[in-house]
């Protein structure tokens, strides 16, 4: 019988499982929002029923804490994590023992916390490979609903780019080989509740966002060499919203949310193209792009939404341009999710949800309540004309993309969730707490 060599039936694997997992953005979910940054996959055909015993391909634990999604390449899965060393320092007080500083009295940690990039195998959840960026102490502490690794890392499929914020910037390329690493200095979180806008990238260009009770800015970096190409103070104060770019109107903008004001920058120089007010406190909803409208929400002290156009110039708050408006309903830390014309979210981080129409911003339904679940901090998923609402208690919604809520299935799994989910090929990838899960449905 004739064999290959090693070297050739290595190759044969390799590109078997390229074809079987594909190679672009579009098949994979390669950053927070997937593919376009509106929650969608256009190529992903996840279960629709799961549980505990039922459609789980694997089931991993993972150490420590972190809230950030995972991302999808091709045949491997990547993840933050922050894991509490137990290493004392004695000169800073034990939490227990500091005097209540912020409303929510949260106490900076005196222990060695590690601060790891962990790369799964996507087939079984065997570990690849991790890394420990750094290992420090945070200069402050985090709401008990948020961590030391809650940003998403990105991927253009040859380098991860991985934010932990105050503990630095990291570029591995996907087998852990790091490239380079960048300390942007310590924020000041207002309460201390805790850092969390994640990292995007975009023809070979990373943006960052840190709006906080310090001095905020926006930063954009070369994503080889991790040079800063050029920085801008924003006035603005706690603020999570993940920036969006997208090439409009001969520029392209990076379009970031915030409670002052949204603000279009010019991503080659830095200069703003337009920006326009009327969010409340605490933004934390990352911009949908519809068509030549940027689409931006708050909930926190207060409800609004605006579409706000994409070739204007200048200020343009309050104008007749802005598209539409809303002042109920709207979510405080999840996104909505855009669906070929259809904008879902939830009020505030309850179970009452609403549907619009995303060019006009009419109700197509709701407020209305749906699910066995009472609080939602993931973003809803969408994916094959069905949409996946995910709350803290382990409870997963399933609807139909539609103009009706249509309830398909209802699912459960022992473990919180405050991620949101990830999709790509047949799989949904769901952090919680304590595991990441992989489901699939069972081959028949």
């Amino acid at each position: 019988m004739k064999t290959f060599p090693t070297s050739i039936a290595c190759f044969v694997l390799l590109l078997s499982q390229t074809l079987s997992f594909g190679g672009s953005p579009e098949e994979n979910w390669h950053q927070w929002r997937g593919p376009n940054a509106t929650g969608v996959s256009r190529t992903a055909d996840p279960p629709v029923e799961w549980s505990e015993d039922k459609n789980v391909k694997w089931k991993v634990a993972i150490d420590g804490k972190g809230t950030s999604t995972p991302i999808i390449w091709n045949d491997k899965v990547f993840l933050l994590t922050a894991i509490d060393t137990g290493v004392k320092d004695t000169s800073i007080p034990d939490p227990a023992d500091q005097p209540k500083t912020n409303f929510f009295d949260i106490k900076r940690p005196n222990t060695e916390y590690a601060f790891v990039v962990l790369c799964l195998d996507r087939d079984n959840g065997n570990e690849l490979w991790r890394r420990t960026a750094t290992t420090k102490i945070p200069h402050e502490g985090a709401h008990n609903d948020n961590d030391f690794a809650s940003a998403s890392p990105t991927t253009d499929g040859n380098h991860l780019f991985c934010w932990f914020g105050s503990a630095g910037l990291y570029c591995y390329d996907l087998d852990g080989n790091k490239r380079w690493e960048r300390d942007l200095g310590e924020a000041k979180v207002g309460s201390s509740l805790g850092e969390g806008c994640s990292p995007v990238l975009h023809d070979g260009k990373l943006v960052i966002v840190r709006d906080h009770a310090g001095q905020s800015s926006i930063e954009v970096l070369d994503a080889t060499s991790g040079e800063t190409l050029w920085k801008r103070q924003r006035d603005e104060d706690n603020a999570w919203a993940t920036p969006r770019v997208i090439r409009h109107s001969g520029k392209t903008q990076v379009i970031t949310a915030a409670s002052g004001a949204v603000r279009s920058y010019d991503l080659e120089s830095g200069e703003v193209i337009w920006q326009c007010s009327g969010l409340t406190g605490n933004v934390t909803p990352c911009p949908v792009i519809n068509g030549d409208y940027v689409i931006c929400m708050s909930g926190y002290k207060g409800y609004a939404a605006m579409a706000i156009p994409l070739t204007e110039t200048g200020v343009i708050s309050g104008s007749e341009k802005i598209l539409w408006k809303r002042d109920r309903g709207t979510p405080y830390i999840p996104s909505p999710l855009l669906y070929d014309g259809l904008l879902y979210y939830n009020q505030s981080n309850q179970s009452i949800l609403t549907c619009v129409d995303s060019t006009t911003g009419e109700t197509v339904f709701g407020p209305e309540r749906i699910g066995q679940f009472s609080n939602i901090y993931a973003s809803p998923v969408g994916a094959s004309g069905r949409v996946y609402i995910t709350g803290r208690t382990g409870t997963t919604l399933v609807i139909q993309r539609s103009r009706t809520l249509t309830e398909l299935a209802t699912n459960r799994l022992d473990d919180r969730f405050d991620a949101s989910p990830a999709l790509s090929g047949k799989q949904l990838f769901l952090r919680g707490a304590k595991h990441l899960y992989c489901l699939e449905a069972a081959s028949n």
